[in-house]
């Protein structure tokens, strides 16, 4: 198995149980040249122009709640996969309170991937190709700012979402799941920061308004996109 295929099966490992955190081609169009009239100067039509297509690396997220449902998708793949490739290859050192919580992180991400898997059904864009070169998973500092950037991200990313979503059944499966991104964020802050503010720090949530942070998707796949091989294409999302 090549390197390719092992990253591509670690994006896929299927859950084996739930948990909880204690804390809570070019397609073208073949013609022939067809003669108008009988006429002995008469010209050729044109052909008709190819019909454009997607190259095999770009995935198309789609539109609508659809659209807005793989973008989901796509971010909570690449979250199961980190946290699964963690708890593969544990840093030196991982307490047994950092085992316990990142294999919850783990878990949560995984019922989330599949849950959204099998809400879009054959609507569902392929599975991504996790791209973590940049992160050193013997690092523990290493393996938990990463998780923190990631966790605080998700956040962001479905507060910025739930406003593109039509139906209301699917902005409340989003408030669910972003509820759950929430306190993952705060049990990494405070895994980095023990007994700190750092758990809700002013870098996410505005001391003003008390709101957290929200990014719309183009900002939050120019961060998420650095971690994943296959280019997500957004262009075909909703924007208000």
């Amino acid at each position: 198995m090549n390197e390719k295929e092992q990253k591509k099966n670690v994006m896929h490992q299927p859950i084996d149980r739930l948990g909880f955190l204690k804390m809570s081609g070019v397609a073208l169009a073949s013609t022939a040249i067809i003669l108008a009239g009988c006429k002995k100067k008469s010209s050729p039509q044109p052909e008709p122009e190819p019909t454009p297509v997607t190259p095999s690396n770009v995935v198309d997220l789609g539109s609508g709640d659809i659209g807005v449902l793989n973008y989901a998708y796509a971010l909570e793949q690449l979250e199961a996969a980190f946290y699964t490739q963690v708890m593969a290859t544990p840093f030196s050192g991982m307490t047994a309170q950092e085992t316990q919580i990142l294999g919850d992180l783990k878990l949560h991400e995984i019922a989330h991937r599949d849950f959204l898997k099998a809400a879009l059904g054959t609507s569902a864009i392929i599975g991504l190709t996790p791209n973590f070169g940049s992160i050193n998973f013997t690092s523990r500092a290493s393996v938990l700012g990463t998780a923190k950037a990631f966790e605080d991200l998700g956040v962001s990313a479905y507060n910025g979402a739930g406003k593109l979503f039509v139906d209301p059944n699917f902005l409340l499966i989003a408030g669910k799941i972003v509820s759950v991104e929430a306190r993952h964020a705060s049990a990494i802050r405070d895994l980095l920061n023990p007994n700190s503010a750092d758990f809700a720090g002013d870098d996410v949530v505005s001391v003003s308004q008390g709101l957290d942070v929200a990014r719309t998707p183009a900002q939050v796949l120019a961060i998420a996109g650095t971690y994943i091989t296959n280019q997500i294409d957004a262009s075909h999302l909703p924007t208000n």
